[in-house]
């Protein structure tokens, strides 16, 4: 195996990445039965990686039912994999090109021999964009040659390769202008007309627009223009109208998540200008610019190295092949869209936008904006099973009905007889025939939950949104359901559960120590020289001081910035440090030996190899010790003393970090570039020079959302490269360890012990380990899969690509934005954490299944008894409006509330539908059917009305029980909202959305009602029926709260049951 070129400076000091070849390529958890679970999409342990194949399979599993409406949410497959053949198409035909223009040009030289390129007439700077591009995108070293290098070229874009370009607006368009901007054209997403079309691909609103044109033609035909087309009239105007809320809906959603999209390849780059390093966006990244790259990054743009330190770059993404290439003078192209997969540099950009490979490649592949998440492939599975009950229900009604009709036992609401065989003329037999044909579709229309997608993608919305707002960017869609399942975490602790804001608190200096850290005047000036060496130059930061010198800014990872700033103050001139010294080596931080150093060349010709990092393991490899007074003393008899300091510091919360140095005879230093780049820094015999505690405050709060996580039954554990003192220290201070007591072994562990144990051991140590300290990213993912293995629904927050790996094997995957690598971010799901998920889904999969269970019973029952259906096609088609999009609007938008945190995690294999939701369902469902059925037969002697021979008496009734459906429907949106809390209006009013969807709704019924009813076969109510209509269905609103009460003797039987198992299986 090929020996991995360690990490950069980049990284913090104490937790970086590792340069293990193990930790990129680490397998995912073994097991017999690992490959069969992969393929099972059912599985949501396995879906987060799970190949097209597999996605297929439920698909295919039985009937799928309004297949058109159901899955305009959800993954199209075949776009999918229409766009990888396409892309991968693209990027053989690049190759293709580039390998014809490379023959071409080789042709070209062999005849013309090498010529000075000439500058590009067309514009100021030195060379054109024609002459810019096609030196990455053919790696012309020879061409780079003739312009000088990069030395020569930074000179035609007037450009300094130390300070980059100047960043004055006219400067920059005038770059933009001349060649290009770092934007490409993203195809549109879908028109609106697009999605109107769509949604009227449904099957079942096609069969009723059909028999609305049908009954509208004989209606006309038997009873004039006038009365005759009420019926198809209305059934046409409803049909219209569930396309277009459904399109309407389609189409939000889709900008939303283009929306969303444009956020996630919006990435912040660090660029030089001016002298001074600043944070842009990708898009504003121009030619000239000189940008440093750090372990993690993305390259922004094409461009030629200027320098670097063990650069590899992971050219995968342009040129599908899984090796890590290294860059040098020799290799210094760079192509926009590469990861940095190891070291640091700098680079000069050549070329952005479609002057790039990757900016073409991106141009031609429009962005698929659907993401099949686990639960909705669950969700499919019961709009199926539904969808089938419904069918069967549809089917009966109409074999009923249609047999009735023709046995002569449906009569009118005059009480004549609809058919009589011979005498009925043909065209009223036809119209009776397409009612209840329309009758009995409509159920299908009903049954079909097409809302349950439509509820995942508002509710993913809305989080998404909210989570937006708390800066927080969801990356893949399933996390936000997951993570209603997590039952544990493994935070990070710098910047996840301390603030990142680190300064220098403390430092030792020999056996002094300095108070204030700053205060230098008890040190010697050789002292002070040295330290200044080891601060400034064994650094990946950098410290700009503006021209007047009034304002300092320093830029690098918080711990280099707090040893920066420490050495500011104490007075530490950086960029006269660096004047005086020639960087001759860089060997990069690694976070195994957790330490990174430095080969430096002095005026006075000496050499110095200066190392900086974790205290205790820079203090192993010191001999000796400097003192404040500048004489040195063997360190043998001092070690305790210096160990006792940093024990003292990390007892404080407080991170320790040591400088030390060497000094190293010329004849030792490689002569030629070759053999410096293998330099190996020697890191023994060193010199101390001192020790820092650096304080990174715990984040306010920390405490409290330990606690909730603890209330909620989610373990948290802290991984840390820091010390294990400080580690505990940090821990006692958040609370995930309840007090000295816990902080022992197994609770604690060091993550060398962790890696040594034995498969079976680990699986016994996993789940009592609170905090593991001094672990590299080979601990942190070996402790995911342990914990995996187990059962455990693992979350994971990181934010160096020494996390990638940890963050990618776990469930769900939380990156740190501001401070995250781009490798971190691309390897999570979610950048930042907040809301909860599938309890969303939950409340409106049960306030659907009340209404399909009544509206199913009541129209079956109605059926077989007297032959006609009290809740007809219109009626239907306005509760199916309430019931699947304004409801799920209702209850997507539902905010989670504390009581979610006192429940346990709903489990990895836990079923949709709990038995809590059956109870609710049943209950409200029943209540709401008998209620109605007890309208159906005895309504007219109920409300003493009189059968006058029109009719009217029957209409009035059914008008009731059409009232009263769509009234229990809106109260049962309160009952959903909680479905396991006593108080259902708990904190109605601060949803704006929920109560004005009510109320909406509320409004629109009497309307319909009062105003509409030629439409909707209803007549006028007299008010003294309202409130009939309107309490009678209150009452499932105080009778949910009676049937929890009753339930939770059970619940906490099945509770202690729950954790005794799982103590049980944890022993």
């Amino acid at each position: 195996m090929e020996e991995e070129p360690v990490p950069p400076p980049g990284v913090d000091v104490e937790a970086g990445p590792s340069n293990d070849d193990s930790v990129l390529d680490q397998p995912r958890p073994s097991g017999d039965d690992d490959e069969e679970d992969f393929d099972d999409p059912f599985d949501i342990a396995h879906t987060k990686h799970a190949p097209h194949h597999s996605l297929r399979r439920w698909r295919e599993a039985a009937l799928v039912l309004n297949a058109t409406r159901r899955f305009r949410y959800t993954l199209d497959l075949q776009s999918l994999e229409a766009r990888e053949k396409r892309s991968k198409l693209i990027r053989a035909h690049a190759l293709v090109i580039r390998a014809a223009l490379l023959f071409k040009l080789a042709g070209e030289q062999s005849i013309v021999g090498d010529e000075e390129p000439s500058p590009s007439p067309s514009n100021e700077f030195g060379i054109g964009v024609d002459q810019l591009s096609s030196l990455t995108k053919d790696n012309n070293s020879s061409a780079l040659q003739n312009y000088g290098g990069v030395a020569g070229l930074s000179k035609m874009l007037n450009t300094h390769l130390d300070k980059g370009i100047t960043a004055d607006d006219d400067e920059l368009s005038k770059r933009r202008s001349t060649f290009g901007s770092n934007t490409y054209p993203v195809k549109k997403g879908k028109t609106f007309w697009r999605f109107l079309w769509d949604a009227w691909q449904d099957l079942t609103l096609i069969i009723l627009v059909i028999a609305a044109v049908a009954s509208l033609a004989l209606g006309i035909k038997t009873e004039g223009i006038k009365e005759g087309w009420y019926d198809g009239g209305s059934i046409s105007f409803a049909v219209l109208l569930v396309i277009f809320v459904t399109a309407t809906s389609d189409y939000r959603q889709s900008l939303q998540f283009q929306n969303l999209n444009e956020q996630k390849r919006n990435i912040h780059v660090e660029v030089i200008r001016g002298g001074r390093r600043e944070k842009i966006s990708i898009y504003e990244i121009v030619v000239g610019d000189v940008i440093p790259l750090s372990i993690g990054d993305q390259v922004p743009a094409d461009g030629i190295l200027i320098n670097s330190h063990s650069l590899a770059i992971d050219e995968s993404s342009m040129t599908g092949e899984s090796k890590i290439v290294q860059k040098d003078p020799k290799k210094p192209f760079l192509l926009s869209g590469c990861k940095v997969a190891d070291g640091t540099g700098t680079m000069l950009v050549t070329g952005v936008g479609l002057n790039t490979e990757w900016g073409l490649l991106m141009a031609s592949i429009s962005e698929d904006n659907g993401e099949e998440t686990p639960l909705q492939v669950r969700l499919n599975g019961i709009a199926t099973f539904i969808g089938m009950v419904g069918l069967t229900v549809a089917l009966a009604v109409l074999v009923i009905l249609l047999s009735r009709y023709f046995t002569g036992n449906t009569k009118n609401s005059d009480g004549s007889i609809q058919f009589e065989k011979g005498k009925t003329s043909i065209s009223k037999t036809v119209n009776g025939v397409i009612k209840i044909v329309t009758d009995a579709v409509t159920i299908v229309v009903v049954a079909v939950p097409e809302g349950l997608p439509l509820a995942v993608t508002l509710t993913l919305a809305y989080s998404m949104k909210k989570m937006m707002a708390d800066k927080a960017l969801v990356r893949r869609l399933s996390a936000c359901e997951t993570m209603g399942s997590a039952t544990t975490i493994c935070s990070d602790k710098t910047g996840t559960l301390t603030l990142n804001q680190m300064t220098v608190v403390e430092a030792y200096v020999g056996r002094k120590k300095i108070s204030p850290p700053e205060d230098r005047s008890q040190l010697q000036n050789e002292v002070s020289s040295l330290l200044d060496e080891g601060v400034a130059l064994n650094t990946s930061g950098s410290v700009f001081v503006s021209k007047d010198g009034k304002s300092i800014e320093v830029s690098g990872s918080p711990t280099e910035k707090a040893i920066l700033q420490w050495g500011v103050k104490s007075g530490m001139k950086f960029d006269d440090v660096k004047s005086e010294c020639t960087l001759l080596h860089v060997s990069p931080f690694n976070s195994t030996k957790k330490r990174g150093g430095v080969a430096l060349q002095r005026t006075d010709s000496q050499v110095h190899i200066h190392w900086k990092g974790a205290a205790e393991m820079v203090l192993g490899s010191c001999t000796r010790y400097l003192t404040s007074d500048g004489s040195l003393q063997p360190i043998d008899n001092e070690v305790g003393f210096f160990k006792d300091a940093i024990e003292d510091m990390a007892a404080k919360s407080l991170r320790c970090v040591a400088i030390a140095y060497k000094k190293c005879e010329m004849d030792k230093v490689p002569k030629d570039e070759e053999q410096m780049a293998e330099w190996v820094l020697p890191e023994d015999d060193l010199v101390l020079i001192a020790i820092v505690g650096i304080k990174d405050p715990c984040r306010p709060g920390v405490k409290d959302a330990v606690k909730l996580c603890s209330d909620a039954g989610v373990k948290v554990r802290m991984v840390t490269g820091d010390n294990i003192q400080t580690a505990k220290a940090i821990a006692l201070e958040c609370g995930i360890l309840a007090s000295d007591a816990d902080a022992s072994e197994p609770h604690i562990i060091e993550g060398k012990q962790f890696r040594e144990l034995s498969e079976e051991e680990r699986e016994n140590v996993a789940p009592k380990i609170a905090v593991m300290g001094r672990s590299s990213p080979t601990d942190k993912l070996l402790l995911v899969q342990t914990l995996r293995k187990l059962g455990e629904v693992v979350a994971v927050t990181g934010d160096g690509t020494n996390d990638a790996p940890a963050l990618h094997e776990a469930d769900i995957g939380l990156a740190m934005g501001i401070q995250g690598t781009e490798v971190a971010k691309e390897s999570s799901d979610i950048i930042i954490l907040d809301d909860n998920f599938a309890s969303v889904v939950k409340k409106f999969i049960q306030f659907q299944l009340t209404v399909n269970v009544a509206a199913l019973v009541i129209n079956v029952v109605a059926a077989i008894s007297s032959g006609d259906v009290p809740l007809n096609t219109v009626q239907l088609l306005w509760v199916n409006l309430i019931m699947d999009t304004l409801g799920a609007l209702a209850l997507a938008t539902e905010p989670p509330t504390d009581h979610l945190m006192h429940r346990s995690p709903v489990g990895r294999k836990e079923s949709l539908v709990t038995n809590i939701m059956w109870r609710n369902v049943i209950i409200q469902a029943i209540y709401q059917i008998l209620i109605l059925l007890v309208f159906q037969f005895h309504g007219e002697s109920i409300l003493n009305l009189k059968d006058d021979g029109t009719g009217h008496a029957n209409k009035v009734k059914n008008t009731l029980i059409f009232n009263g459906f769509v009234f229990c429907q809106i109260f049962n949106e309160f009952n959903a909202r909680k479905p396991d809390e006593m108080n259902v209006f708990t904190g109605v009013l601060k949803n704006h959305l929920f109560v004005g969807i009510v109320g909406a709704t509320f409004v629109l019924q009497i309307i319909i009602v009062e105003f509409l009813g030629k439409f909707t076969s209803t007549v006028k109510l007299d008010w003294d029926l309202w409130p009939l209509a309107a309490l009678g269905k209150l009452i499932p609103v105080p009778k949910t709260p009676l049937a929890k009460v009753f339930s939770k003797p059970y619940r906490r039987l099945i509770a202690s049951r729950d954790s005794r198992s799982n103590s049980l299986k944890h022993e």
